[in-house]
């Protein structure tokens, strides 16, 4: 048995498929009722209450954990939940953590997922830790707009990061849930190339097979949007990212090839895939 944490998301819902269509028994958990695949246990949990996971993990061989944003909060104890997946006999853990703690240590939610990846490292478990970039997904941020308007807005048009497929994310979490030889391995996930905002539009308007303006928003305005939906530190530190991506974050990793044995996925592909959220 695996057990699926976040498995509604845009990577929880292809690794949940994917293990499922490799014969795996799956346990998906989300914080609230959901439609899974044939054949995938589905179980209710809130991953604040590690304690509740218990249901969910009996049985289990192997967790993927995801952390929903309100696990980095003041407070939160998501070392916990390692601590109840090895009191319930699960052997290994696949953590979904950030590039940013590589590549911008001392935010305070880095501090805390560094701190989650040196518990999983003591924990006599096996592991493996991925850390992807930007996702490709954020992109229906902008689907309302290019829907009724046509048009994407975003800050730094021109300024572009190698975001990466969550699609991609989550064949790798399989590969690391499903594979020995991913024991102890840290991998940084990016996508094929470094995209703007500009490039990405165009390429939406490619999929869509009509034109996509853009409009570049100020940081400010972008910051206004932006605190609507997170911390307005994570927002700045979104922006500080976006605005001017450091060396390693504008390079282009070779670790989802060294994983799928592929090139990871272009945004263009993303986009084909996704459309219908921007018609």
């Amino acid at each position: 048995m695996i057990v699926v944490t976040g498995a509604t998301g845009n990577i929880g819902r292809p690794l949940t498929q994917a293990l499922a269509a490799a014969g795996q028994q799956v346990t998906a958990v989300s914080r609230h009722t959901a439609a899974v695949p044939n054949g995938v246990r589905h179980v209710p949990a809130d991953l604040a209450e590690p304690a509740g996971l218990k249901p969910a993990l009996a049985g289990a061989k192997a967790l993927f954990l995801l952390l929903s944003g309100d696990l980095h909060a003041a407070g939160a104890r998501p070392a916990d939940i390692i601590g109840q997946a090895a009191a319930s006999g699960v052997r290994r853990v696949v953590l979904l953590s950030t590039l940013g703690v590589v590549t911008r240590p001392f935010g305070s939610t880095r501090i805390a997922m560094r701190a989650l990846e040196d518990t999983l490292r003591e924990s006599g478990l096996e592991w493996a830790i991925l850390r992807p970039g930007g996702f490709a997904s954020n992109a229906l941020w902008w689907a309302e707009s290019v829907r009724t308007q046509q048009v994407v807005a975003s800050p730094f048009g021109d300024v572009g990061v190698p975001i990466i497929d969550p699609a991609d994310i989550a064949e790798v979490a399989a590969a690391c849930l499903l594979e020995d030889r991913h024991a102890g391995g840290e991998y940084e996930l990016t996508g094929p190339e470094v995209i703007t905002p500009r490039q990405q539009a165009e390429a939406l308007a490619g999929a869509l097979g009509s034109p996509v303006r853009f409009h570049e928003l100020t940081r400010d305005e972008a910051r206004t949007a932006m605190s609507q939906s997170m911390p307005a530190e994570l927002a700045d530190d979104t922006l500080d990212i976006l605005g001017s991506p450091s060396p390693a974050e504008l390079r282009v990793s070779p670790d989802v090839q060294r994983v799928l044995g592929r090139a990871p996925r272009p945004f263009a592909d993303w986009a084909a895939r996704n459309v219908a959220a921007f018609r």
